[in-house]
């Protein structure tokens, strides 16, 4: 919204910094910030007189979780999808289509989870809403959101898959990249989800994963910065920084709340959105891959569930002492505190890894 006060810029020289991404994006993350830090104490006032017994936590868990974590409420994500929409209709420009698709998901995903953590507090168990009917609701949304970015995108590869470090190396999926791209949000998506097992575990790798795509975004969405750094320009896609940026603010936010120990959980109404929109951003820019690097704590946490259960139901024995695997280190003796910075520091590097992948001059 505040977008448009810079097409006075021509008339009133004082709103001309409102044209500028960089500007609006740090307008975002404040106002995304600021929002969650004056509404959450009474968000989680308010769920907490709801939910009465809070998030139902699961029995075979690490045995502290029972005693430490009982009680407390869920369906944080609420404070975070409220800060994070609000910040971006108010900075972002509500002219552009990937914005809107972004948003699309984000909701959609949001309100997937919103669900499930209804399911899980209402039925006091940790067991929500059916596994394939959720995923199958998801891949309507993703479908849907990879369809509109194939639309969005006008160029040679709008319905190709690039690779890092050379600039015009592609494949050509045709009609198989809606699909593709449907399964990067939904992947996406899911992963978050399963991260999200302990205070401050997933929101941190989040926005630096936000962080990332909010520089992919301004790069790839400018026509001089991306020829100058031999990177595939993308038209609109740099006005999801501004997105990335309130992202950012939201979880900045919300992590005040849920550093150890949580007043509140974002639940599934929180991961789930969060990672359909890592996930349709990275669509969005053309950078799939750069997300499974940049996100690569997320595809360790979903390898090890896959791996397990596999491993479990063709053998009879599991891997790891419990999946996902940030609960195989605290069965291994890590305090909840010891795998959540460690994790953290994991997620960063993986951050750097995944931002060398541009090639910068």
């Amino acid at each position: 919204m505040l977008y448009f006060l810079g097409q006075l810029g021509d008339t009133l020289t004082a709103f001309n910094v409102f044209r500028y991404i960089t500007f609006r994006t740090a307008g975002a993350v404040i106002t995304a910030m600021f929002f969650v830090f004056m509404f959450g104490p009474g968000m989680i006032a308010l769920l907490r007189l709801k939910q009465q017994t809070g998030q139902p936590i699961r029995e075979d868990g690490p045995a502290g979780h029972l005693l430490t974590k009982k009680g407390t409420p869920t369906m944080g994500g609420l404070m975070i999808l409220s800060g994070a929409v609000i910040s971006t209709l108010l900075w972002a420009n509500l002219g552009n289509g990937y914005v809107w698709v972004v948003l699309f998901v984000t909701l959609g995903f949001g309100a997937i989870g919103f669900y499930d953590d209804y399911l899980k507090v209402k039925r006091m168990s940790h067991k929500g809403f059916g596994g394939g009917q959720r995923l199958l609701l998801e891949a309507v949304i993703a479908a849907i959101a990879a369809f509109a970015i194939s639309q969005l995108n006008s160029g040679v590869y709008s319905n190709s898959l690039l690779f890092p470090f050379v600039k015009d190396l592609a494949l050509n999926l045709g009609y198989f990249y809606i699909l593709f791209g449907g399964f990067v949000v939904v992947a996406a998506g899911n992963s978050v989800n399963l991260t999200d097992g302990l205070d401050g575990l997933a929101i941190v790798p989040v926005m630096v994963a936000a962080a990332c795509f909010a520089l992919i975004a301004y790069l790839v969405g400018s026509v001089n910065f991306s020829d100058y750094l031999l990177l595939n320009y993308v038209p609109g896609t740099g006005e999801l920084a501004v997105v990335c940026g309130a992202l950012i603010g939201a979880g900045l936010g919300f992590l005040w709340f849920n550093a150890p120990p949580a007043q509140i959980f974002m639940g599934d109404t929180g991961s789930l959105a969060l990672g359909g929109a890592l996930g349709s951003i990275a669509v969005a820019t053309k950078h799939e891959i750069v997300l499974a690097i940049v996100g690569g704590l997320f595809v360790l946490e979903t390898v090890s569930v896959i791996v397990q259960v596999v491993s479990f139901r063709l053998t009879g024995k599991r891997v790891f002492r419990m999946a996902p695997i940030h609960h195989h280190f605290e069965h291994l003796g890590w305090t909840e505190s010891q795998v959540v910075i460690r994790f953290w520091i994991i997620s960063f590097v993986l951050a750097l890894i995944g931002l060398s992948t541009l090639k910068l001059r």
